[in-house]
């Protein structure tokens, strides 16, 4: 059994197979649990539930249990790239109404949000820069006067 295969739920939802959940007939590919996503991008089952009620992932239900298709799974892979590179999950949001259109793997970033979004790094970076200096100011000052007062 491969790393995308376990023995639980996800054995009964393999291409080719059908499934009623709630009067819907679903078209049978694989589907994970929410352990399994969560476990397979290294995020928390909460993590999944927060964007499930932001409407950034939108699982198939069977009683209070949660599927995620392929479409979920490149969801999470463009939430969490959306996130790395510093976007709001609001933000992301609105890049994925338009992902439809693009190539997998990318977000719809128009170039002046890019723009936007570099020099919003930049500036948390300088200001991090700047807080760094600062404590290492203090620590040094420390670590200085606690030389003068431990030597005899």
């Amino acid at each position: 059994m491969d790393r995308n295969q376990s023995p639980t739920k996800r054995g009964m939802f393999d291409k080719g197979e059908e499934d009623d959940c709630a009067g819907e007939s679903w078209p049978k590919e694989t589907l994970s649990s929410i352990r399994e996503l969560a476990r397979d991008f290294g995020v928390s089952v909460r993590a999944l539930r927060f964007y499930e009620d932001r409407g950034l992932l939108s699982p198939a239900r069977k009683g209070t249990a949660r599927y995620y298709d392929a479409t979920n799974r490149h969801h999470l892979q463009l939430i969490l790239k959306g996130k790395r590179l510093g976007f709001t999950l609001s933000e992301i949001h609105d890049m994925l109404r338009g992902d439809e259109a693009k190539p997998a793997g990318e977000l719809k970033l128009m170039p002046e949000q890019i723009v936007a979004q570099i020099s919003h790094l930049e500036r948390q970076q300088s200001e991090l820069e700047e807080a760094l200096a600062a404590l290492r100011r203090v620590h040094q000052k420390l670590t200085e006067s606690a030389c003068r007062f431990s030597t005899p």
